[in-house]
């Protein structure tokens, strides 16, 4: 398993990029273009090496920590998954690349593509800087463009990015993501209903055609969560100084929310008997957790004190872990 926070190698990059030049004009830069993000907008307002490594400071941290636990699900199912090639679309300043590069020890070449060059330029900048990762190709250009030549990989994640898409896009682009992916496709959204319902709809649209889910799902079926309810997990991760500065928070810690599906073309190994899918109420009296279960159900179950074994497993859960359920 790896951890939610940036390597330290990757945080010194980052920040010395950042090192020399104002914090209130760079917290007014990642601003502007998360408020963007926010409306619905996409990274064409990232134009200049100042406002990559502005937005990079910002979301950079709480991106990884989202692909990270992530992939710390996939590796829990999948345990002998070992890529030796990987794809990043969408790839921005390379943040699911490092992630990658953290997880599996095996990964001997590393592919991404965006279509934002200030970003790449980042990317490529941080790469050099992280001995794992020299030796990126990273392509400029729209991903569904770029993706109709690129070579299949073991490891393909597209990170934040489908959620830029048109209806339509997304669909033809779900399929390509899934025709260049050997091995186990990941992707990530943001945890908000709507990320959700993205993930929900490329989820069935390749199940569909015979993909197999390994996480976080404990199951196949349709799911069984019923609106205004959705699927998403939090992933704590710790602000840096400068991390603060720019976002004007006291606060240590950031909590990131999001959504996401790993699907494999062979069945996952080791799929958990359930998924955890809220925060576990521990009492004077017992526990009580929301549970996706391998047979398609969801669930709010209660392992009580008196059940010293389960009691003590179930204490020990928290929001997004795979278990054995009671």
């Amino acid at each position: 398993m790896i951890s939610p926070d940036l390597p330290a190698a990757l945080k010194s990059a980052l920040e010395a990029r950042l090192h020399g030049q104002s914090r209130r004009d760079a917290g007014e830069r990642a601003g502007r273009i998360s408020a963007s993000y926010r409306s619905g907008g996409n990274s064409g307002t990232i134009t200049s090496e100042a406002d990559a490594i502005a937005y990079a400071t910002v979301r950079m941290p709480a991106t990884y920590a989202a692909v990270a636990a992530s992939l710390n699900a996939l590796m829990q199912a999948n345990p002998d998954f070992a890529p030796a090639s990987l794809l990043d679309v969408g790839a921005g300043p390379g943040t699911a690349s490092f992630a990658a590069a953290e997880a599996f020890s095996s990964l001997a070449s590393y592919s991404a593509m965006d279509s934002n060059p200030a970003l790449r330029s980042l990317a490529m900048a941080l790469a050099d800087d992280a001995t794992r990762l020299r030796g990126l190709t990273y392509a400029l250009g729209p991903a569904r463009t770029l993706l109709d030549r690129a070579e299949r990989a073991d490891l393909v994640i597209a990170s934040y990015m489908i959620g830029e898409l048109t209806e339509v896009e997304r669909a033809a682009t779900i399929d390509a993501l899934w025709a260049r992916t050997n091995g186990t496709l990941l992707i990530v959204e943001p945890g908000t209903p709507a990320g959700y319902q993205r993930i929900i709809a490329a989820r069935d649209r390749l199940i569909a055609t015979g993909a197999h889910v390994a996480a976080p799902c404990p199951h196949a079926a349709a799911c069984p969560l019923i609106a205004p309810d959705w699927c998403h997990f939090v992933q704590r991760l710790a602000r840096s100084r400068a991390h603060r500065e720019l976002k004007g928070a006291d606060v240590p810690f950031e909590d990131e929310k999001f959504s996401f599906i790993a699907l494999t073309r062979q069945p996952a190994s080791q799929r958990p008997g359930a998924r955890v899918l809220a925060q576990p109420l521990v009492t004077k009296v017992g526990a009580t957790a929301k549970l996706c279960r391998a047979d398609g159900t969801a669930a709010v179950v209660s392992i009580p004190r008196r059940d010293k074994p389960a009691f003590a497993a179930a204490r020990r859960w928290d929001w997004g872990d795979g278990v054995t359920p009671p």
